[in-house]
């Protein structure tokens, strides 16, 4: 009788491993949601009231995600609601704004993923699981976007449309809801911006065209907002001006010379209307021409300043 001793292929036995270890990585990869920890932030300002209804549904419907409630200087009892459903509460001892309270509460989070949620009580904990499932598509950065009948009024839905429809020309992508504060990111992606972002309402316009910017992938998710419980703290005359300078922020966050090269084309288009006017019935070039040719310089040397500041602020978010 003949035995024949066959050895393994040592080509094979290293294609095999590589084969298992990828099969190994690839399901570590896409159960890798899972394993990373969750941490909502919530920021709150004389919410006592929404957070606790809120509170126990979100628990309920993250039983292991890490919750922090940021109190920005409240009067009320928030601190005693949160201790009363055993929610982590981080308290500031004077108001500093909305989107310092959410750079405090990024700041303070162990998780890998982030989710920020207001804290008045217009949104339902169960859609944060419907954002970390499109997160885990891969995105960096997933929006809840309200639609129309999610609108705080007639006026607030106006603007907001103007600011989307503004978002979306100069990105070149869809904007469905530029200041949403429903939205969950990777918290390594969003970190590299709580430099820009300010201490007020427009860190959700900040954060969203800096992710933008940097070629983070980005998507919204269409949800279903409630009316908030209690009194909003948006003031119309005060933050009616304050969100009209949004509109130029959009611009100069994303790329200054969208915004100031067609101003400048403005200027030197009138210049040249008006200099066409003045040798066609007085035949001289009048100081009003000049000015206006002057303002189109100016204009464009100050875009092409604005462009090189933001490509330095962005710069600075790749270290």
């Amino acid at each position: 009788m003949i035995i024949l001793m066959v050895r393994p292929c040592p080509d094979l036995l290293t294609a095999r491993h590589s084969r298992t270890t990828s099969r190994v990585m690839i399901a570590l990869l896409q159960g890798s949601h899972r394993l990373s920890r969750l941490s909502i932030i919530l920021p709150a300002k004389n919410e006592a009231q929404a957070l606790a209804g809120l509170l126990p549904r979100l628990r309920e419907a993250q039983p292991d995600a890490e919750i922090i409630v940021v109190d920005d200087g409240s009067s009320d009892d928030t601190r005693a609601v949160c201790s009363a459903a055993g929610i982590g509460c981080l308290s500031s001892p004077y108001s500093m704004g909305n989107g310092a309270a959410i750079k405090r509460g990024a700041r303070a989070a162990s998780g890998d993923l982030l989710v920020f949620m207001d804290g008045d009580g217009q949104h339902d904990p169960a859609d944060v699981a419907h954002l970390l499932a499109k997160l885990d598509e891969g995105y960096d950065m997933v929006v809840g976007a309200r639609d129309w009948g999610s609108q705080a009024g007639v006026g607030r839905g106006v603007a907001n449309a103007l600011y989307n429809w503004l978002a979306t020309h100069m990105t070149g992508h869809p904007v469905l809801d530029l200041t949403s504060g429903f939205r969950a990111v990777r918290a390594d992606k969003f970190r590299e911006f709580i430099h820009l972002l300010p201490n007020g309402f427009s860190y959700p316009t900040t954060s969203t065209m800096a992710f933008f910017r940097s070629a983070y992938p980005v998507a919204y998710l269409p949800i279903k907002a409630a009316q908030r419980v209690g009194k909003s703290h948006i003031r119309p005359l005060k933050d009616g001006v304050r969100f009209l300078l949004i509109i130029f922020k959009i611009a100069t966050l994303y790329s200054p010379l969208k915004l100031f090269v067609p101003t400048a084309a403005a200027f030197f288009l009138l210049g040249c209307a008006n200099y066409a006017w003045t040798f066609a019935h007085d035949g001289r070039l009048t100081n009003g021409s000049t000015l206006l040719w002057s303002a189109s310089v100016i204009v464009f040397l100050i875009g092409l300043v604005s462009e090189q500041i933001t490509s330095l602020l962005y710069t600075r978010s790749d270290h």
